[in-house]
């Protein structure tokens, strides 16, 4: 009996402590919990009195309260026009916040709207990737100093150089389509058609993107001799009667190259200095900036960066074109005429040409007469009648002469 008491009693008291411990948990949670929310809410109340003092012109601020909610909503009574014009005070107040997109980079733009000279920076060319070279294993010792310096085993480009060197080949572009001058474009990489045929369409020029055919300059009247050539004016506009005077010309050959990979086409590059044809090209850290008259050093594999080139070089030969032809509506004309053409006569200049071509023959004469009076008078001691000189060729003789007896030297005439 005494052993059943005890453990009754203490059962008792261990059951009840198991009991209320639970409950002790639950109500210590509840009171934390109901603590932070009257924190959260006194801070809700400080933000709504800071906001209504920061705006006093502007309506109160609703309250956040649940208990004040329902008061505070039957008592503001706004209408559609008010909340207007609320939005409106509040958009001037924090209409200068936050963030603006700025344009960005559209691969389309470097093609229909190509940049001027003036527009590049070096903004421009850091984003095309104008500054990236090649690994320093391959580098070329010419390319020494238009190399920045060295980034993960990769040479950095002088992009300072690069926009120098790019605005020079602009100007020499520029001059060349001012004068009338031929500008070939050349790009044969995969990717380089369209910079190449935009670039050539702005500056009237001609554009290659296929294999570069050997011999074209070298041997171009075996190659190139059968293309269909014309002849124009100050004004591009073509004129007509010079067919028959073109067939027997030699083929015509470019004022100027621009060739955007010349790894690829050292053959055209060794033919134009073979030919005195002065050349622009983009030069990267492997290749050797002595191929070319105008080096551009650049990435030639990127190519953003070869659309930004053939853009700029487009756009300065679009500006000597412009140039040209408004001098050429002031009666200025910028360009040599092409040699060995004769203009298309009518019948009766054809007639009057003899008579042309004697009255020439005599101010020669008169004029050879004043000149050599002195070496020998009595070459020409006689009328003119006498001697009979009806062409040039008779006159060209007697000077021959004149000049063997004088110096003791033969004269050999090369047909």
């Amino acid at each position: 009996m005494i052993i059943r008491s005890v453990v009754w009693r203490q059962g008792r008291r261990a059951v009840a402590q198991k009991f209320w411990q639970p409950l002790r948990t639950f109500s210590s949670a509840v009171d934390s919990i109901d603590s932070s929310a009257q924190n959260s809410l006194k801070q809700l109340h400080s933000l709504e009195a800071q906001i209504n003092a920061a705006a006093p012109t502007a309506t109160p601020v609703a309250s956040i309260d649940p208990e004040t909610a329902t008061t505070a909503q039957s008592a503001v009574s706004e209408s559609l026009a008010d909340q207007y014009h609320r939005f409106k005070a509040r958009e001037s107040e924090l209409g200068d916040l936050g963030t603006e997109i700025s344009p960005h980079y559209q691969p389309n733009t470097l093609l229909n709207n190509p940049p001027s000279p003036a527009d590049v920076t070096l903004e421009l060319l850091l984003a095309s990737e104008a500054h990236q070279g090649h690994a320093t294993s391959l580098w070329n010792p010419a390319n020494a100093r238009y190399i920045h310096g060295i980034r993960q085993g990769i040479h950095i480009i002088s992009l300072e150089t690069t926009a120098a060197h790019l605005r020079r080949a602009a100007k020499v572009v520029q001059e060349v389509s001012r004068r009338g001058g031929i500008v070939l474009f050349v790009g044969t990489r995969p990717g380089q058609e369209r910079a190449v045929v935009k670039a050539a369409e702005l500056s009237k020029g001609y554009h290659l993107f296929e294999r570069w055919i050997p011999g074209s300059i070298t041997n171009g009247q075996q190659i190139l001799g059968r293309c269909k050539t014309k002849v124009v004016n100050e004004k591009d506009e073509e004129v007509q009667g010079f067919e028959e005077q073109l067939f027997d010309r030699a083929a015509l050959r470019p004022d100027l190259v621009v060739c955007l990979n010349p790894l690829e086409n050292y053959v055209l590059l060794h033919e134009c200095a073979l030919n005195n044809i002065p050349t622009i090209g983009v030069i990267d850290t492997n290749a050797d900036p002595t191929w070319v008259t105008y080096p551009i050093p650049a990435n030639d594999d990127s190519l953003r960066c070869i659309q930004v080139i053939a853009g700029v070089l487009g756009r300065a030969g679009e500006q000597g074109s412009k140039q040209r032809l408004a001098a050429a509506e002031k009666g200025v004309i910028t360009f040599p005429p092409a040699r060995n053409l004769r203009l298309p006569e009518e019948p009766e200049a054809e007639a009057e040409a003899p008579k042309r071509e004697s009255e020439a023959l005599g101010r020669l004469l008169d004029g050879a007469e004043a000149i050599s009076s002195h070496i020998k008078p009595e070459l020409f001691s006689t009328s003119k009648s006498d001697h009979s000189l009806h062409n040039a060729d008779d006159l060209g003789d007697m000077l021959d002469e004149t000049n063997n007896h004088e110096t003791n030297r033969r004269i050999k005439q090369v047909v």
